[in-house]
């Protein structure tokens, strides 16, 4: 069974204590939600408790989510009182008793018939935001629904204009006692969550609701309390089988729309679990579980099963890790019904209804959404819609709007893939992305463009543009950068050809370079064999200009200021690699990184160099991010300065200290400055100018360190090592060995 490959794998570690108290509020909370829902069904509530019993226990040995729950929830039961009162059957009628079960069967049928089809694999086109925009809009709705309940009203059912009526018109049957109950519930728990989540309060509110009601009668105050149902375990039920024969068709939609529902919106919810632990779940499996819960439940008489996003929710919060929750849920349902049903009559359902709307608090994922508000604005409205498609047409057009959005984001993401424009810095030998580096130059009378995703009919028109915006009088070469083109359609294949002889007539030569083979098979196929066999298409960016007699060492636009080496400078050791990793925000993530080393530092004893001599080792600058470049090690070295400093005002670490890590920092610069000066001067002199206009600010925004460091230079100029000034000003900006003190090996005399 699943349950035991679930334990299996949570291996020696696991403990059932979680798990067990999950399942017994699973099932305590579940039994307002479930009596209500029955109702709404169309059938007696204590048709609620038994779809609270066998097909839970059938869910949770087949399910491979090992911590999502199910039971009688809201969207099943609206949609199968709804086609109850299309057929004219009265609700809790005879005739209800056997029809409600009739469709929790097809509803199972129709699983079935979703596994063999593999429908499952639908979910794995939704993506992340369409998931938590659909996810929180059922949550909100699931609250909306229920709101009225916290101050005397009755749960509510409809999209959220419907809702909000509701609740509006709810609000002249206000209890205070009522209120006070639901609300503070509410209140209390989340508090809790937040200065004592490991206090079981949600077991606690429960104890203190029975215990009120003991005690003061909170009845007699109009306060609602659960319903009287009778004892004993369900009776088995035979669904009534003639109901098909009149309107069999009808009966047939409906409960395919009803499985629909189910299955997008288990799956969805389940799929998120999944997603935020890491669980490994079989989506086709899950059906085959949805089929036979559905299957059980109807032949103990209750309508179709869902997946509880709230009690789920619930159980999540109690940390739970594995299906014994559910078998221990069907256990203490099977108490109550057996024994416990006198005290049913002691709970209030404002209490019930507050702890079932903190469960379901906890789901609703606008942290999400104002996650994607500042990386992907598209994503955040992506987001929104599913969010307000749900709220505002239910489930199932929240669903078909979800799937249609995660396919239109697919398109979005396909017809706009990444692209720039390559140049290269003077003396590399490669071609970087000139958006990235800021030394990067265009190559005199050449475009190098990269294209980083499939070419096809709605994307050559960018392609095209882009191109033709870089193109400039000189231009006569124009290079692809291929690697990211794995295809082309055939609309692109005749664009690029079309475009090739357009450039041609004009004077300009097209080359397409540095894709996989593939990619050419593909081109002969679709007749542009021409290309091929012409010489546009080449190997590499670098012989593509050959060919178009662009010679190395490339004729570079340089700006005022630049200045060429003939040398080849360091490339592959991480110079300035901060800035091609993570752009206008390298300053910042350098600055992260130093405050993490100065705090490791600060943390260890006064007399103990053991993380300030991991940090500042004689051969490069190591960090939890790993080693940083020389470039980069300058930077981060000035802002391992500052956040010391703060440390010292702070009283963190000693002055003495201070002295003597800062002294380490000024030889790891020494070892630093001398290796980047011999591998490239121009970025030494950058170095120096940065390092200039550093002191400068440092001197105005904070005399006192300023005159600190200056001072701790003039004591090392008498030791070991001299400064190097800036002319104008007479401030430091660098130092250097009287002697050639380095013991780097790669360094020599400085």
């Amino acid at each position: 069974m699943r349950l035991i490959s679930q334990l299996k794998t949570e291996g020696k570690t696991y403990r059932p204590g979680k798990d067990i108290a999950a399942g017994i509020i699973v099932a305590l909370v579940s039994i307002p939600i479930a009596m209500g829902y029955a109702q709404i069904a169309g059938l007696p509530p204590v048709y609620g408790l038994y779809g609270s019993l066998l097909p839970i226990l059938v869910y949770g040995l087949l399910t491979t989510s090992p911590r999502f729950v199910v039971g009688v929830d809201a969207m099943p039961a609206v949609m199968t009182g709804g086609l109850l009162a299309t057929m004219g059957i009265q609700a809790e009628s005879p005739e209800a008793l056997g029809f409600v079960p009739l469709v929790a069967l097809i509803t199972g049928l129709w699983f079935l018939v979703f596994y063999l089809i593999k429908a499952g694999r639908i979910v794995k086109f939704i993506s992340k935001p369409v998931m938590s925009g659909f996810i929180t809009g059922v949550g909100l709705t699931i609250i909306l629904m229920q709101v009225a309940k916290m101050f005397g009203g009755k749960a509510g059912t409809g999209e959220l204009v419907d809702l909000v009526i509701h609740i509006t018109g709810q609000l002249e049957n206000w209890n205070s006692v009522s209120a006070l109950l639901g609300f503070g519930t509410f209140a209390i728990i989340l508090i809790f969550k937040k200065i004592k989540p490991r206090i079981p309060m949600t077991i606690v509110m429960l104890v203190v609701g029975a215990a009120l009601q003991m005690i003061f009668h909170l009845d007699q105050y109009g306060v609602a309390m659960l319903a009287e149902v009778p004892a004993g375990l369900p009776p088995f039920v035979m669904p009534d089988f003639s109901l098909l024969q009149e309107n069999g068709s009808a009966i047939l939609l409906q409960t395919f729309s009803i499985a629909a529902v189910i299955m997008a919106q288990t799956l969805l919810a389940t799929g998120s679990y999944a997603m935020k632990y890491n669980d490994s779940v079989d989506n086709n499996a899950e059906l085959l579980a949805y089929g036979a819960m559905n299957v059980a439940g109807a032949f103990t008489g209750c309508c179709p099963i869902n997946g509880s996003i709230s009690r789920s929710g619930l159980a999540d919060s109690f940390g739970v890790r594995s299906q014994v929750m559910s078998v221990v849920a069907t256990g203490v349902m099977a108490l109550v019904l057996l024994f416990g049903t006198p005290m049913l009559k002691y709970l209030p359902v404002p209490v019930l209804t507050g702890i079932v709307l903190t469960a379901l608090w906890g789901i609703l994922d606008f942290g999400v959404a104002r996650k994607l508000w500042d990386l992907s604005r598209n994503e955040w409205l992506i987001f929104m819609i599913a969010f307000f498609g749900v709220l505002l047409f239910g489930t199932v057009n929240g669903v078909i709007i979800g799937v249609v959005l995660s396919f239109f984001d697919v398109a979005i993401s396909a017809v706009t893939p990444p692209a720039s424009f390559l140049g290269q810095v003077p003396g590399w030998d490669g071609y970087q992305d000139m958006s990235r580096w800021e030394e990067a130059r265009p190559i005199r009378h050449a475009v190098i463009y990269r294209f980083s995703g499939n070419l096809f009919f709605a994307n050559v028109d960018r392609f095209k543009e882009d191109i033709e915006g870089a193109i400039k009088p000189d231009t006569t070469t124009v290079v692809v950068d291929a690697r990211g083109i794995t295809s082309l359609d055939m609309t692109a294949a005749e664009h690029l050809m079309s475009f090739a002889n357009n450039l041609k007539n004009r004077g300009i030569a097209l080359y397409i370079t540095e894709q996989d083979a593939s990619l050419n098979d593909c081109m002969r196929e679709l007749g542009m064999s021409a290309m091929l066999e012409s010489g546009m298409v080449r190997r590499t960016i670098s012989l593509a200009l050959r060919d178009a007699d662009i010679e190395k060492p490339y004729d570079l636009e340089l700006k005022p200021g630049d200045v060429t080496w003939g040398a080849p400078i360091e490339y592959d050791a991480k110079l300035a690699e901060f800035e091609w990793l993570f752009g206008d925000k390298a300053e910042e993530m350098l600055d992260r990184l130093a405050a993490r080393a100065a705090k490791a530092i600060s943390k260890e004893a006064e007399n103990d160099e053991h993380v300030e001599a991991e940090v500042l080792d004689g051969h490069g600058v190591h960090t939890d991010w790993g080693t940083v470049g020389l470039f980069d090690e300058n930077e981060f070295l000035d802002h391992l300065e500052l956040h010391l400093e703060e440390m010292l005002q702070s009283g963190a670490i000693s002055e003495e200290r201070l002295t003597r890590i800062e002294e380490h920092i000024e030889r790891r610069r020494q070892i630093g400055e001398a290796r980047l000066m011999r591998l490239n001067p121009h970025a030494w002199d950058r170095l120096l100018e940065h390092r200039r206009l550093l002191r400068e600010h440092l001197k105005e925004q904070n005399p006192a360190i300023y005159a600190r460091l200056e001072a701790m230079y003039s004591r090392m100029m008498t030791e070991h090592m001299e400064p190097i000034r800036d002319e104008e000003s007479g401030d430091t900006v660098a130092t250097t060995t009287k002697a050639p003190a380095s013991t780097d090996p790669q360094v020599g005399e400085s």
